[in-house]
């Protein structure tokens, strides 16, 4: 018994230490690679990089260590409570998010779960202004390094061994893939779409698909056209789930009721 308890023990240890380290290499921390964040030209800041507020010139992921660490959180979550259904990201950058719960799933020896990878691999849209007013002068399409090619992002798979027929790509703009996507249900919904548009695309395509006890993230919820789809969505479909902090720019809630229905 002592041996299958020290044995266990191993692997544990074994599965946090590799977690930890693709945390490091995804979010730049493991090398401190330079901001090209206009204010923050060619520094590094430990600061900046843990609570996502700088542009990785190199890293995967501009999310901060604070993120992932909910995301990882979230992930095992679900895994340990058996909450059924895939993870998605809509709106991916350079994958890293996408990449680091691949490599949850994987280090769990979860075999059933699929990572999707939603993008237009070309930016953000301009701004609908009729539909959207909220994305009245909204500027993310002018800024080209958010346009991240799927090459780009599949060869970034390839480079942590990830990449295989479980990780699935969704190319396009979101009112065109999400709708018929081939998702049954999701454990973890994650939003990076910053507008409202985006956001509210993904929310209506996909969220009657997050399993009871599943997630949904908010990355942007600090941008005020972001967070107006969220209250939108959730005022319109009765959903009072606790909205929880992750770092002073994001948010995050647990779906604690039945799955709504479309049009609902």
């Amino acid at each position: 018994m002592a041996h299958h308890d020290e044995t266990i023990g191993s692997l544990l240890k074994t599965r946090n230490r590799y977690l930890n380290i693709m945390e490091a290499a995804l979010c730049g921390t493991l090398y401190g690679d330079p901001s090209i964040n206009f204010s923050q030209l060619g520094d590094y800041s430990a600061r900046a990089r843990e609570l996502g507020r700088d542009w990785p010139s190199l890293a995967h992921t501009m999310i901060g260590t604070v993120r992932m660490r909910n995301l990882r959180q979230i992930c095992e979550m679900m895994i340990m409570d058996d909450i059924s259904g895939d993870f998605i990201e809509t709106g991916v950058w350079r994958g890293g998010a996408c990449i680091y719960m691949k490599a949850i799933i994987e280090a769990y020896g979860d075999s059933r779960r699929r990572v999707f990878v939603a993008d237009s691999f070309r930016g953000l849209p301009p701004p609908d202004e009729t539909a959207y007013p909220s994305d009245t002068d909204s500027p993310f399409h002018t800024w080209p390094h958010l346009a991240i090619s799927r090459q780009t992002v599949e060869d970034n798979f390839r480079r942590y061994g990830l990449l295989d027929d479980r990780v699935i790509f969704l190319e396009g703009w979101f009112k065109d893939t999400l709708p018929s996507a081939p998702i049954e249900n999701l454990a973890v919904l994650r939003l990076d779409g910053d507008m409202y548009e985006s956001t509210i695309q993904a929310l209506e395509a996909l969220y009657h698909k997050v399993s009871r006890g599943g997630a949904v993230i908010v990355d942007d919820f600090q941008i005020s056209a972001c967070a107006k789809a969220v209250h939108d969505f959730r005022a319109n479909h009765n959903i009072d789930s606790p909205l929880l902090p992750i770092d002073g720019w994001s948010m995050w809630w647990r779906c604690d009721h039945p799955p709504i229905r479309l049009g609902s």
